[in-house]
C-alpha cells in the first residue's frame, strides 16, 4: 500500500472516532461553538485531502457534512436530525474507508441518499420537495411538529 494512502487511512480513523465523540456532545450541548468548530475542522481536513488524494465519492460526503455544520456555524439550529444524518455519515465514510483500506481503491458507489438529505437540511427545507408538493396541508403539521 502506498505509504501516503497508509497515512491518510490512519489520521483519518483516527479523526473520524474523534468526531463520533464530538457529534454526542455536540448534540447534547449544541450551542458549544468549541465542540462545533473541531468538528467542523476535522470533517474540513477529511474533505481536503480527499480531494488532493483524488477520492472523489469520499470528498462529496465530506463536503456535504461540512456544508450543513457551516449552516450551524453561521446560526442555524441544531436538531437532532441533523446530528443523526452527520452520524450516518461519518459511518459511511467509514464504510468506504475500510473497502478503500481493503482495494487500495476508492470503491464505486452512490451517496445521493445521504447527499440530498444534507444538502436539504443545510438549505433549511422543512420537507423533501417532492412530499411537500404532493401534499402541501399534511407537510407543515408534521414538520412543525419536532
Amino acid at each position: 500500500m502506498d505509504d501516503l494512502l497508509r497515512e491518510f487511512l490512519t489520521e483519518t480513523s483516527e479523526s473520524l472516532d474523534v468526531v463520533d465523540v464530538e457529534l454526542v456532545r455536540f448534540e447534547q450541548d449544541p450551542n458549544n461553538a468549541k465542540i462545533l468548530d473541531n468538528i467542523f475542522r476535522l470533517v474540513h481536513t477529511i474533505k481536503g485531502t480527499c480531494g488532493f488524494l483524488g477520492l472523489p465519492r469520499l470528498e462529496a460526503l465530506a463536503h456535504a457534512a461540512e456544508t450543513l455544520m457551516g449552516k450551524f456555524r453561521d446560526g442555524t439550529a441544531v436538531t437532532g436530525e441533523a446530528v443523526t444524518l452527520i452520524l450516518s455519515t461519518i459511518d459511511r465514510i467509514k464504510a468506504i474507508l475500510d473497502e478503500l483500506e481493503q482495494s487500495q481503491e476508492e470503491p464505486a458507489g452512490e451517496d445521493r441518499d445521504l447527499i440530498d438529505e444534507l444538502e436539504r437540511l443545510a438549505l433549511g427545507a422543512e420537507a423533501p420537495p417532492a412530499a411537500s408538493a404532493a401534499s402541501p396541508p399534511a407537510a407543515a403539521p408534521v414538520a412543525a411538529a419536532p
